[in-house]
């Protein structure tokens, strides 16, 4: 069969990979001058590094396997994870149960109730209990006022911003599941990198499906998606030199945003209604090439209205400052909505906003440690999963015969990861072909 997939992100990719390997014609497009979407790559100081943060749980099977078939197995590092909260000026050790114990902030009772409401969630299997519960009610309730207003509410807000009282609790529940799977005989939660970056992933992945007789074409856009009768037949493609062509396919797999897919083709009104229903936020990244390290943290959650990002995450205390030169790597990150005022900002000004709370994270820092700093910004970075979301949530399969549908907004509970959106790639792609093949 030939299969058409439009996006060369890690979920395009898969897909690609899985149908050449079972001996299909398949062609890529991809609209931007790279593929990995948000997994993709730029240089810094000699390495490579993801222009939004990435790393793996031991959870991640989908991508540890594929890592071994192609492979790179060796490639993955694991180390124990650095976690930490900043609450009042002071960062506090958060990795592990006895960090916990140690959490001053709240008190004693406040910190066992939250480790005993923590056990719980980890045990939890069927997350189908809590569709009709919002992550905000259940965790007020559970583990108290003090405790959800200094650990629950301000990482609920930072990640959800005006979404964060409309949340599902699946959704919650999810980042427990996975964060229990990542933990190590000794209870010492892991993750895992790729040394040389995400991009010796989507290297090997484009030269597999190439070497397989498949198509990849980066600077090229799917500007329709032909049908006839009820059927996809084909895409319109314009080329980096303006051609535009008609491109015959049985099957097209779309691994774009769900709320893009009605730009590219009609369709009918209950569907319609779902993909366009999925709201999402959008995510800023200021990648800090630093001469000296922030903090020993990888992964600084940060509990201060004031501090005007919800995240820093010290790249260089995962992998070595080596990678990159010698310079320390940090992100500063953001998800916010449509509104908000960073999309009319250029670097400079974001910059110049964010320099004054970095002194607070770390008092002996000066701005002559900032070697470089990069911009990165994406409007559709995070679905917002609220209640009952599994009732609305588009199907992989579209009411028209033979166009798929693989978008960050189907891996329900979970939340989105280069994981989870390989593994619904690859799944969605091999439910095409055996329906076809009915």
């Amino acid at each position: 069969m030939r299969v058409g997939i439009i996006g060369g992100g890690v979920g395009g990719l898969g897909a690609a990979y899985e149908l050449a390997k079972g001996g299909h014609q398949v062609a890529l497009y991809e609209r931007a001058p790279f593929l990995g979407g948000l997994a993709s790559t730029f240089n810094v100081g000699g390495g490579r590094l993801e222009r939004f943060y990435h790393h793996l749980f031991l959870s991640d099977r989908t991508i540890i396997d594929l890592l071994e078939e192609l492979g790179l197995g060796d490639r993955l590092i694991w180390k124990d994870s650095k976690v930490g909260f900043y609450y009042k000026g002071r960062i506090y050790p958060f990795s592990t149960p006895m960090d916990l114990l140690r959490f001053t902030p709240v008190s004693l009772v406040d910190r066992v109730r939250m480790g005993l409401v923590t056990l719980y969630l980890q045990r939890v299997k069927r997350w189908q209990r809590f569709e009709g519960t919002t992550a905000s009610s259940f965790m007020r309730k559970w583990v108290g006022r003090r405790n959800y207003e200094v650990v629950w509410g301000p990482l609920l807000h930072g990640k959800f911003t005006r979404y964060e009282d409309e949340i599902g609790m699946p959704w919650l529940w999810s980042k427990f599941a996975t964060r229990v799977a990542s933990r190590d005989k000794t209870f010492k939660e892991k993750l895992g990198y790729i040394k040389g970056s995400w991009g010796v992933l989507i290297d090997a992945l484009e030269g597999r499906i190439k070497a397989m007789g498949g198509e990849v074409h980066v600077n090229t856009s799917v500007t329709r998606v032909l049908t006839d009768a009820g059927r996809v037949k084909g895409l319109a493609v314009q080329w980096p030199d303006s051609r535009q062509t008609q491109e015959a396919f049985d099957i097209v797999i779309a691994t774009m945003p769900s709320f893009a897919l009605p730009r590219l083709v009609d369709l009918p009104a209950d569907y319609l209604a779902r993909v366009q229903g999925v709201e999402y936020e959008g995510a800023i990244a200021v990648i800090w090439v630093l001469r000296q390290s922030l903090s020993p943290i990888y992964w600084l959650n940060i509990s201060d209205p004031e501090i005007p990002f919800l995240l820093v995450l010290e790249q260089t205390n995962l992998v070595p400052p080596e990678e990159y030169g010698g310079r320390h790597i940090i992100y500063t990150a953001n998800y916010v909505t449509r509104e908000d005022k960073r999309w009319g900002m250029d670097a400079e000004a974001i910059v110049e906003e964010y320099l004054p709370h970095l002194k607070r994270i770390n008092p002996g820092f000066d701005r002559s440690w900032v070697e470089a700093y990069y911009l990165h910004k994406e409007p559709a970075a995070q679905p917002i999963m609220k209640v009952h979301y599994a009732q609305h949530m588009p199907s992989a399969r579209t009411p028209i015969a033979g166009l798929w549908l693989a978008s960050m907004s189907q891996v329900y509970p979970e939340d989105r990861g280069t994981n989870y959106s390989i593994r619904l790639g690859v799944e969605v792609a091999r439910q095409a072909v055996a329906e076809a093949k009915a």
